[in-house]
């Protein structure tokens, strides 16, 4: 990692174009490109210019580009969070908290970034603009709320608030990949019973047949038929494969693939459903802590946008913004998207009616955790017997085209 920190003694050092997204004093969102010394440079040089950064990254060629972004694992960053909101609530300054922390860290990238962040406070930075230099460590909304808390003076409470989200969030992907680890690995021992079947058991059981000169049945022609493609054309089936899974990886890199991408998965029967509750999660969660954090919600909402992890709804979101930016209200323009159900409607329209937006959407938050779960159970409940099944049908039809071509070679040599 050589994000450099802004220091006075390195004013010599070459500018680098930053690309931005930010919301001005009136709440528009537009982008633009930023020269300056680092990307803490840059996130300082906008809030000076009166604007709210909402992502800024190095504009790279295409001669210049990171293949893949490491990134600090989230339960560091909650451990981290928690230690230093302790040692804030106990009446220790920052940057003695930070040295403290940093001697017992045994992350070597969550290490050196701390290491950044005393060497940018010591040269004036604030805390959330230090933090805002590693996207790699601290996302939008995080840095998002830091700022808003030194700016009212809270930073220790909503250390202990981002800490909580954190391992919320935590607990919540924790449950997804639980659930999906049992049916993975029978899916996949599934593959490797049908891998074996086609290229080493069939063909043997062909050799045979074959030296016989029986007339076999159709069920064991089909068989023999389908192992024979598979064995003949496997570096077809292989670069498909290949094919199929770069296609994907380039879609998720662009933007309008992206957004094809995540259209296409809301919209598949189990699996659309467990999406959308999970992001709706993720959308109350964070726009609550953020609201909370006294982030005001214009920008609270784009933030939230950005870090919804899905195009569908990010889109939706910044239209519902621009839409409560015309005084149009939120609760008319989340009902108008129709991605969100009447639970999570009614709760946006009273949290903006009565003033109580940030515990509502705590609450739905809450709700829409449970139902991720239930609904987790289900599709797990459902998969399993569906491979099972899948797997029974195939041997099934494995063993009687076996046994068919057996006793009817059995019965030719008995006539013979």
């Amino acid at each position: 990692m050589n994000i450099p920190f802004l220091n006075k003694e390195k004013n010599d050092r070459a500018l680098t174009p930053f690309k931005y997204n930010a919301l001005d004093e009136a709440g528009k969102k537009f982008s633009g490109v930023e020269m300056a010394a680092s990307l803490g440079a840059a996130h300082l040089a906008l809030i000076q210019r009166g604007l709210q950064p909402l992502d800024i990254k190095v504009r790279t060629s295409v001669l210049n580009f990171e293949i893949t972004k490491k990134k600090v694992p989230r339960n560091e960053i909650m451990n981290f969070t928690r230690q230093l909101a302790v040692f804030m609530k106990a009446g220790v300054s920052i940057m003695e908290a930070l040295e403290v922390i940093v001697e017992e860290t045994q992350g070597k990238m969550l290490r050196k970034i701390i290491f950044d962040l005393i060497d940018s406070l010591r040269a004036g930075d604030t805390y959330a603009t230090a933090c805002a230099a590693h996207p790699e460590a601290f996302p939008n909304f995080y840095v998002g709320i830091l700022e808003s808390a030194e700016l009212t003076g809270n930073l220790d409470q909503v250390l202990n608030q981002l800490a909580e989200y954190i391992d919320r969030d935590q607990v919540a992907r924790t449950k997804v990949t639980s659930a999906l680890i049992y049916p993975a690995v029978v899916a996949c021992m599934s593959v490797v019973t049908v891998l074996v079947l086609t290229v080493f058991v069939l063909p043997r059981f062909r050799v045979f047949f074959a030296s016989l000169n029986a007339k076999l049945p159709l069920v064991t022609r089909m068989l023999m038929s389908m192992a024979g493609f598979i064995g003949h054309w496997w570096y077809a089936e292989v670069a498909l494969v290949i094919i199929i899974v770069g296609g994907y990886s380039a879609m998720r890199r662009s933007d309008k693939g992206r957004a094809q991408l995540d259209a296409i998965i809301l919209k598949l029967p189990v699996i659309g459903d467990i999406t959308q509750t999970a992001v709706l999660e993720r959308i109350c969660r964070i726009l609550s802590s953020m609201l909370r954090a006294g982030v005001d919600l214009p920008r609270s909402m784009a933030v939230t946008a950005d870090s919804a992890n899905n195009a569908v709804f990010h889109r939706a979101l910044d239209e519902v913004r621009d839409a409560m930016m015309q005084g149009q209200g939120l609760a008319g323009p989340i009902a108008r998207t129709g991605l969100f159900p009447g639970a999570a409607r009614q709760m946006f329209r009273v949290g903006e009616e009565t003033g109580t937006l940030d515990q509502q959407l705590s609450v739905a938050a809450d709700y829409y955790n449970r139902e991720l779960e239930t609904k987790l159970e289900r599709a797990t409940a459902l998969f399993e017997p569906a491979i099972i099944v899948f797997m029974g049908v195939v041997v099934g039809f494995v063993a009687v085209a076996l046994i068919s071509a057996m006793y009817g070679i059995y019965n030719q040599v008995k006539v013979g």
